[in-house]
């Protein structure tokens, strides 16, 4: 079956026709925010080993008569597929990324590249860019909403779902007509890929996840662009992504309420610089921490309550790396109650090695607790229980921790952010150019010129 009925169909009509002048002001002012979060998560994983790494391929790939796209870690030019990958490993490494909670997915470091380089590539304006990242955000969300919980079990929902989305993102950015989009979303399914085993082993390839779902959606839409057909039932077929994938998925959230209800509003932006899963319990350690008015040494015990499915995740992560140390969750919480923060200057080789952090996460425990774990995915919640050597107890509760749509940051939080991911790298009036272009996206002409400050 090449054409007919069927949900990326109807997924193709509605985002083909969709307009920049059908997007709330409100809506719009959001996708430049992600954005920019997204280009400082970029820039800050430059020197990281995965990126080093990939672009040491680009360099070997001869991209000097296709300079389509910007490569943000190294400056440099190349092809908008190469560019996808660099760009979307990169700013996943640095675990600053956004978040979209209900979904468990990171929409921007697979869907983000893949706007861009699709936009670059065919010289969009700033209005096409916003509109892409729109279309992409909207599809890979409502494919993670589909697949379900138990796909989050095995399947790393940023690396599946994300190819979903990069791919509507440049199909949307080059302009294809719904068959075509359909296509492409056939072909980013039938390449989604992602496993979690990586977390167990220590490995790299969570920023391969992300550079590849990139690189797979563009393709798939560059390809569909040409002619090359997908699965037109990719979604609902017996042989499709989510029942390959899903024992618990959900079609209808492909394409209920499509223009009653965007997904994109509800995505957190992180404020501390460690897995998600850890953020309400770092932000309940944070609010006992002046309680202790000894400091540490009076801590006896310490109880962490969490979802199930966090320590399904976490629960066998061994600190034995400073980025394996941001999936701990007895580390990011020893550190916030050493410290009073978890940001990016937290996770080194010394700290591992910290002798009151290490002391501290010797006394965590790590329990479910029922009610979190039937609330998520919807929260994330976590308590903190300090049991101090004089008898006393402290305990705090987090459902929405900073950067949550309910506990949003603030612009000014949003570029100080910003400075201390691009600060070792670009210098302040370079950053102050680039906050000032992405904050009026709308008005510009080229995207290809964003970069032209650096």
């Amino acid at each position: 079956m090449i054409n007919g009925d069927s949900i990326g169909q109807h997924l193709g009509e509605y985002f083909c026709s969709l307009r920049y002048e059908d997007i709330p002001e409100s809506l719009v002012y959001k996708i430049k925010t992600y954005f920019l979060d997204w280009v400082a998560s970029a820039v800050a994983g430059a020197y990281e080993a995965p990126t080093q790494i990939m672009l040491s391929l680009s360099s070997e790939l001869d991209g000097s008569t296709t300079k389509e796209a910007f490569i943000i870690p190294n400056s440099s030019r190349h092809t908008a597929l190469m560019a996808a990958l660099v760009n979307g490993a990169s700013s996943h490494v640095r675990e600053m990324d956004d978040l979209h909670r209900p979904s468990i997915f990171h929409p921007a470091a697979p869907i983000m590249p893949a706007a861009l380089a699709a936009c670059e590539k065919v010289h969009a304006s700033g209005k096409e860019l916003i509109m892409a990242i729109l279309t992409g955000y909207e599809v890979g969300i409502r494919v993670a909403l589909a697949a379900g919980k138990s796909h989050y079990d095995l399947w790393h929902t940023t690396a599946t779902c994300g190819t979903f989305g990069a791919a509507a993102a440049a199909a949307k950015a080059i302009g294809l007509a719904p068959a075509p989009f359909a296509w492409a979303l056939g072909s980013a399914g039938t390449q989604a890929s992602g496993l979690w085993q990586f977390l167990s082993d220590g490995a790299m390839s969570k920023q391969l996840h992300t550079g590849k779902a990139a690189f797979n959606g563009l393709l798939g839409a560059l390809l569909a662009q040409k002619g090359l057909t997908g699965p037109f039932r990719i979604f609902e077929g017996d042989k499709g992504f989510l029942r390959a994938t899903s024992n618990d998925y959900d079609t209808s959230f492909l394409t209920e309420n499509l223009g009653t209800i965007f997904y994109t509003e509800q995505n957190s932006l992180k404020y501390y610089a460690s897995c998600g899963h850890t953020h309400t319990a770092v932000q309940a350690a944070l609010s006992l921490k002046d309680q202790l008015v000894e400091g540490t040494s009076s801590v006896e015990a310490i109880n962490v309550y969490i979802y199930k499915q966090a320590l399904n995740l976490l629960g066998r992560v061994n600190p034995e790396t400073p980025y394996l140390a941001k999936f701990h969750i007895p580390f990011c919480v020893a550190t916030a109650l050493c410290y009073g923060h978890v940001g990016l200057d937290d996770f080194t080789e010394q700290r591992l090695k910290d002798q009151e952090i290490c002391h501290l996460i010797s006394l965590v425990s790590l329990h479910e607790h029922d009610t979190f774990t039937r609330l998520y995915p919807r929260q994330w919640p976590a308590k903190v229980e300090i049991h101090l050597k004089d008898g006393r107890t402290l305990e705090a509760e987090s459902h929405h921790p900073k950067g949550d749509p309910e506990n949003p940051l603030a612009e000014n939080e949003l570029i100080e952010k910003f400075q201390a991911l691009c600060h070792e790298k670009l210098d302040k009036e370079i950053q102050q150019r680039l906050i000032d272009t992405i904050l009026t996206l709308e008005k510009l002409d080229d995207v290809a010129r964003i970069f032209d400050a650096t």
